[in-house]
């Protein structure tokens, strides 16, 4: 999904909706918690760079591209993915290099990845498992493109900071949020090694994305409680969006066009064991 983020696109839903969350990195600039996600994003990028060095790299889920441009800069060759037209648009425009190429695909639950096996030294794919209806296939797909030995780096939000215990997502583009253990399951059933890292920085850097949560989690319980069907959280969260994005707009509009500076950025956000509190699961994954 989208960088940012994919957190950007849904594999829950028809492949040529486009969402709000979908945006590119300009957009990022006008407030504190837009930038935040950017950083976030940023950072998780940062990370991959390690592993990509001299590889040939699938980034599942590449949104915007500037994520996947910056993994071109070492690796031998990336591809980058993504079900939105116009996000593989926008990356094809804005960010051509002769080893970088990006392509459009269909639902992972519905079409293979265009890739043959043991195609790909290392696979990123960054806040995109939990808009992922049916993860089996979706796992499938990135062990059969993998060589051996090969690597899967996969990043998602950390349910323990989101949501109450049992709690559906609030974000209605998330099918699944997962804690570190229950993450860690799911991986475990098509990969043999599982590393588990968590994101974190400081209070200065995270406040305002956790007292974001805590609103979250609070103002959508209603709709979001244990065992709800999915068609009433959609609908229920839909409407509390709507009816909380009046004021949103107000404050959007106050700020369109000006672009902010702030004291914090990537280098400012830490991946490590037992980071706390973890904003994201970082997990590496051994094929």
């Amino acid at each position: 999904m989208s960088k940012p983020g994919a957190e950007r696109s849904s594999e829950h839903g028809d492949a040529e909706s486009s969402t709000t969350e979908r945006i590119t990195v300009g957009e990022y600039q006008s407030s504190e918690a837009d930038y935040l996600i950017y950083v976030l994003h940023a950072a998780t990028y940062a990370f991959a760079r390690s592993y990509v060095e001299g590889k040939r790299v699938l980034d599942f889920g590449c949104g915007t591209g500037y994520g996947t441009a910056e993994l071109a800069k070492l690796a031998t060759e990336v591809v980058g993915v993504d079900i939105a037209a116009e996000a593989v648009d926008y990356a094809t425009t804005h960010y051509g290099r002769d080893n970088l190429a990006f392509h459009r695909i269909g639902p992972v639950q519905t079409d293979d990845l265009p890739f043959d096996a043991d195609s790909f030294d290392v696979v990123v794919s960054f806040q995109v498992i939990e808009h992922v209806d049916d993860v089996e296939r979706y796992l499938h797909e990135i062990k059969r493109v993998l060589r051996p030995g090969g690597q899967f780096l996969c990043v998602t939000p950390d349910r323990r900071l989101r949501l109450f215990p049992g709690q559906r997502p609030w974000n209605e583009f998330h099918v699944t949020e997962y804690s570190p253990r229950q993450l860690e399951a799911v991986l475990q059933r098509a990969f043999p090694r599982v590393e588990l890292l968590g994101m974190t920085a400081g209070p200065r850097v995270l406040s305002a994305e956790l007292r974001r949560y805590r609103r979250s989690r609070l103002l959508t319980y209603p709709v979001t409680f244990p065992g709800i069907p999915d068609r009433w959280r959609l609908t229920g969260v839909r409407l509390i969006k709507r009816l909380l994005g009046g004021r949103a707009a107000g404050r959007a509009a106050s700020t369109a066009g000006t672009a902010r500076t702030f004291d914090f950025g990537p280098e400012d956000v830490v991946v490590a064991p037992a980071a706390s509190p973890s904003v994201n699961i970082v997990a590496v994954v051994g094929s």
